[in-house]
């Protein structure tokens, strides 16, 4: 999985347009998160294998990155633009689900963005060093 973590003020992914996938949120809603990380995650090819590790991987290197900001609110949006050979949606689904789990327990407030839709983007990201964190896990 490859992430783009960034530190914002604001973000928000209104639903615009369904993509090609069967598995598309059926009635996907706006998502949005105030003072927090959104992460733009694009799970690959390499990841079908062992979704659950992926997951397991990802969840400590995002904690590790709020904790270090200070932030407790995770927004997790799929993001098939990282110049990656992309894992079939059903694997996609499972990690960001269990990512999203695994930061829940460890007592961040994590939402997702519409699963398989394209969406009009509005963030105010913060500009500070650590602002934008690129990941790989």
């Amino acid at each position: 999985m490859r992430m783009l973590i960034w530190h914002v003020d604001s973000f928000s992914a209104e639903p615009a347009e369904r993509g090609r996938s069967k598995l598309a949120d059926r009635e996907p809603t706006v998502a949005s998160i105030e003072e927090g990380l959104v992460v733009f995650a694009a799970v690959e090819k390499a990841d079908e294998p062992e979704p659950l590790a992926v997951a397991a991987r990802a969840a400590p290197a995002i904690a590790e990155v709020a904790r270090n900001l200070g932030a407790k609110r995770v927004l997790i949006h799929s993001f098939a633009h990282l110049f990656v050979e992309l894992s079939v949606p059903s694997v996609a689904r499972e990690t960001l689900n269990e990512t999203q789990r695994l930061l829940e327990v460890e007592g961040f407030q994590v939402s997702q963005s519409a699963f398989g839709w394209f969406s009009r983007l509005e963030m105010k990201a913060k500009g500070h060093p650590l602002s934008r964190v690129a990941r790989q896990v």
